[in-house]
């Protein structure tokens, strides 16, 4: 469905040229700042720890962070994403919310994502309102076409271009995806997303794609930064 033309502030305009000037996306969990201090399972997460993380991730060059962990509390959930938009701003980044429009409302991150069984982004958006970007995941050609021609959907992402443990079940759909979208003829952003890693980066850019997501890469790199760096020095300038 085709929503309304967005009518942005001056914020939104900053958010979606910042978008495209984007390159290196990364979604991320909570699990490895989570401990359990008490009895039961009321989880404790460590804000400077976080805090860390993000701020290396914008530093090697990521441009946008995404929380994404449903197994967390609402409040732990809020107090991350709280915390990424002020690192976030802090770096010239952008925060994005996954599946909980209220959460990203009350957090006023950049970014709401979708996927194709969650909010249409026509639902998001009477959420929202305008300033917020919609990101929306495709998984076929169809859905591609769909979202490219859709003036309420800010980016789409193309994948999972390798079968990746973040999500279990889900069939690779190779590269041919990324060069289908490449070959649209308008302009709007897409990031390949799925399984991508400083060693198989080049068969994405190669197919045609010049923005990622990835995950473990950087996630569960040694050096935030070093592997941030390393992915985006083979992404366009």
């Amino acid at each position: 469905m085709t929503t309304s033309t967005p009518e942005p502030t001056h914020l939104g305009q900053l958010r979606r040229e910042r978008l495209l000037s984007s390159r290196l996306y990364i979604c991320t969990d909570l699990q490895r700042f989570i401990s359990y201090p008490g009895a039961g399972p009321v989880e404790e997460l460590g804000l400077e720890a976080l805090r860390t993380f993000y701020a290396d991730a914008f530093a090697g060059g990521v441009d946008i962070i995404q929380v994404r962990d449903k197994s967390v509390s609402v409040q732990t959930e809020i107090a991350a994403l709280t915390l990424l938009k002020e690192v976030a701003d802090e770096y010239g980044g952008l925060a994005a919310a996954n599946d909980r429009a209220d959460l990203a409302a009350v957090t006023g991150v950049d970014i709401f994502h979708v996927g194709q069984e969650d909010l249409s982004p026509e639902q998001a958006r009477s959420i929202l309102g305008d300033d917020v970007l919609i990101g929306l995941s495709c998984r076929t050609f169809d859905q591609v076409r769909e979202a490219d021609s859709d003036i309420g959907i800010d980016y789409y992402c193309t994948g999972p271009v390798w079968e990746t443990p973040t999500k279990p079940g889900r069939a690779a759909v190779g590269t041919e995806l990324v060069t289908q979208a490449a070959g649209l003829e308008t302009a709007k952003p897409f990031f390949a997303i799925g399984g991508i890693n400083v060693n198989n980066i080049g068969e994405v850019t190669a197919a045609g794609a010049d923005r990622v997501v990835v995950v473990r890469a950087v996630t569960e790199a040694e050096d935030t930064t070093a592997a941030a760096h390393a992915l985006r020095e083979k992404l366009p300038a």
